[in-house]
């Protein structure tokens, strides 16, 4: 081998572990853009109209300027999950109740779903809006992944019984994601397609972006994870001013730190 080809290729070699490191190392600018004080015990996200919704001594309130619209219900328990992808119909679910409620934009009950009386045993613990006036469904009792039909109080099985229990969920209308107690991540599609997509970051809290990006929080520190089939991993940090924080949301490129006293909104822009 010539001299001129070893110091070509040893220029190389530390020119590509300079770009691992630092890609792994990159931060991420976090541009604050608004500030909201609030009286909550959760943040539960923004909608698309920019009405914020939390959750205050089990009352669940949608609210912007002057605005304010509340919903409760205490024979039910307490609020164990909101979904806000449809905030003409939102989700409640009260797990201890094995219930959902869905409620219009102003809050009003529309549909009230006990699944305990449902004609197939259905024991919820996870739950989400998916397409055609149905919810996800993952039920405990054969520990897979289901559809309702709430319009016509149909139900089905579309996944494979899972082999480790979820340690966190997530789902828009397309998909139910899941990560395990193993921290390994999942997907699993309408039709009942089940993807591995990696294995995560420990985490104290996490938001899942897509099928390849998440942020995490570990530490009241807040990461940025790109995974591309362990080929090209990325990590970044989040700059932001808190030192310690409650619970973050991220939607359409706005990251929104929850706090004990206010929401600190901030423009971020992902790789």
């Amino acid at each position: 081998m010539g001299k001129t080809v070893r110091i070509f290729l040893s220029f190389l070699f530390i020119t590509c572990s300079f770009s691992v490191v630092f890609s792994q190392n990159q931060k991420i600018k976090a541009t604050l853009i608004s500030t909201l004080s609030i009286d909550a015990d959760e943040f539960s996200g923004y909608d698309s109209f920019g009405y914020s919704y939390q959750i205050k001594d089990n009352v669940f309130s949608k609210t912007k300027g002057k605005e304010i619209f509340e919903y409760k219900n205490v024979s039910l328990g307490k609020i164990t999950k909101v979904d806000l992808q449809n905030p003409l119909k939102i989700v409640l679910f009260y797990e201890d109740f094995n219930t959902v409620v869905l409620l219009d934009n102003q809050l009003n009950k529309m549909t009230e779903i006990n699944f305990s009386l449902n004609n197939t045993p259905i024991v919820v613990s996870a739950i989400g809006m998916s397409t055609q006036n149905q919810l996800w469904i993952y039920n405990t009792l054969n520990q897979q992944i289901g559809l309702f039909d709430y319009l016509k109080n149909e139900y089905k099985t579309v996944s494979t019984p899972f082999i480790e229990t979820i340690k966190y969920y997530q789902t828009d209308f397309n998909t139910f994601y899941w990560i395990d107690k193993k921290n390994n991540w999942f997907s699993c599609d309408i039709f009942g397609k089940t993807t591995a997509l990696g294995k995560v970051s420990d985490f104290d809290s996490i938001e899942i972006i897509n099928h390849h990006q998440y942020l995490f929080s570990k530490a009241n520190l807040l990461y940025l994870r790109n995974i591309n089939n362990g080929n090209s991993d990325t990590f970044s940090e989040i700059e932001i001013l808190e030192k310690s924080f409650d619970n973050f949301h991220y939607k359409d490129q706005i990251l929104s730190i929850f706090t004990a006293k206010e929401i600190l909104n901030y423009k971020i822009v992902t790789p």
